[in-house]
């Protein structure tokens, strides 16, 4: 992980997490997707126990890869759970658990999660006229009563375990890159006038789903109004075949016989609590410096994700 880290000194846990040593990133990521979804009581006993498993045996997931936040990042999403604003889609449930990577993977509560991602069709709130690529209707015939400048965007807190829930909906897809979720792990700052405030961006990633899920996904409307060429994962640019560490979520359809009804995603972010990485300007991935051809052009709007709009927890 790139960023700068204010404790030079390493000890030797914290040598094997940046280094990967004997340790594997699935052993917490495993447990924690059995718990993912359970009550709350249960879900406190099992992150409890996994933690203290993984630090006694000195099994501990590897620090996630930074990578650009790609083209379409905006300023003060807003704190709340349920990000959709209306957006027509197939449901995704997200639940993600920030631990230390370099202190045995032990939770780190206060830990803001942000995520945000396109719609069915392709677009960013902010940046609704850049063509996704293909062949897709224009964001505004969705029909939905999103806002354009803070839709499939925002923030939670962690709790005492780590672990920040969104509900949102499958994310589409826009030339060249394949199905993803953007997000960033920030420390230091608090909830202030219905978005978050000050501290430091720990971790910048993606999340990724796996080509078989994402593309039964788009043969159900309204994503199948999107026509074009799909980059599966082995062809994307950012994603880099690590499985779990390099962002790739444990998925599980509600409904087996029906996808429609939707999916539950989890994963456990191993993060460095020191370390800084906006993901700004950064050269992993390439998205960064190379958006798509038809990318958008111009500054999003002055007001883009005003902390006016309602908030959820």
């Amino acid at each position: 992980m790139t960023g700068n880290h204010k404790d030079t000194s390493i000890t030797r846990r914290r040598a094997l997490a940046v280094t990967g040593g004997t340790v594997a990133a699935g052993g917490l990521a495993v447990a924690g997707y059995q718990s993912a979804f359970a009550d709350d009581a249960t879900a406190t006993a099992q992150a409890t126990a996994t933690a203290s498993e993984s630090s006694s045996s000195s099994e501990c997931m590897t620090l996630m890869s930074s990578v650009t936040e790609g083209p379409y990042y905006l300023d003060g999403a807003l704190v709340r759970k349920d990000i959709t604003e209306g957006k027509s889609g197939v449901p995704l449930t997200l639940r993600l658990t920030v631990v230390d990577a370099t202190d045995g993977c032990t939770p780190v509560p206060g830990a803001a999660v942000e995520i945000w991602h396109c719609d069915a069709w392709g677009y960013y709130s902010g940046y609704t006229t850049a063509n996704p690529g293909g062949s897709a209707p224009a964001e505004s015939e969705d029909g939905s009563t999103a806002d354009d400048n803070t839709y499939l965007r925002g923030y939670q807190i962690a709790n005492a375990n780590g672990v920040v829930k969104f509900e949102t909906i499958f994310p589409g897809w826009y030339t060249p890159r394949t199905c993803h979720i953007h997000l960033k792990v920030h420390t230091g700052g608090e909830k202030e006038d219905g978005t978050y405030e000050g501290g430091k961006v720990n971790y910048t990633g993606q999340l990724f789903f796996a080509d078989d899920i994402a593309e039964e996904i788009f043969t159900l409307e309204p994503y199948a109004k999107h026509s074009g060429t799909y980059t599966e994962l082995a062809d994307d640019m950012v994603y880099d075949g690590g499985g779990a560490s390099s962002g790739l979520l444990a998925l599980k359809a509600v409904h087996k016989s029906d996808p429609s009804k939707g999916y539950k995603g989890s994963l456990t972010l191993g993060v460095d609590p020191d370390a800084e990485n906006t993901g700004a300007g950064s050269g992993g991935g390439g998205e960064g410096g190379t958006p798509p051809s038809d990318a958008p052009t111009g500054t999003p709007p002055s007001d883009s994700a005003s902390p006016s709009a309602t908030a959820s927890s």
